[in-house]
């Protein structure tokens, strides 16, 4: 039986973590949950790629991260979009939104 699991195309976890916390700040575990559940399953983002991301993002001003206390009464870092992160977010899904039309054409060829 196939691994339903996807592997993410390179720069598309930028996006995915610019998504997911725009809905509402969470920390890094929390993040890659929702990742997971979101794509029913199908993709799921390791901590050595998704730690690494999320230092850039904040590097970049796309995010910005507070420590806070989780329900289960430990400190983690949460994460929440910036205005630039919001700005960016609607750049990179207009362009992966592109990009797919354009891929999707060539394969549906004949």
């Amino acid at each position: 039986m196939m691994d339903p699991r996807i592997e993410l195309p390179q720069g598309t976890l930028d996006l995915l973590i610019l998504k997911t916390v725009a809905l509402e700040p969470q920390h890094g575990w929390a993040i890659s949950e929702r990742v997971q559940q979101m794509s029913s399953d199908a993709l799921q983002v390791r901590q050595g790629s998704l730690y690494p991301a999320l230092h850039r993002l904040e590097r970049r001003g796309w995010i910005k991260a507070e420590w806070r206390t989780t329900d289960n009464n430990r400190r983690a870092k949460y994460y929440e979009l910036t205005r630039t992160g919001r700005k960016q977010l609607e750049a990179q899904s207009d362009s992966w939104r592109r990009l797919t039309v354009a891929v999707d054409q060539i394969l549906d060829m004949a």
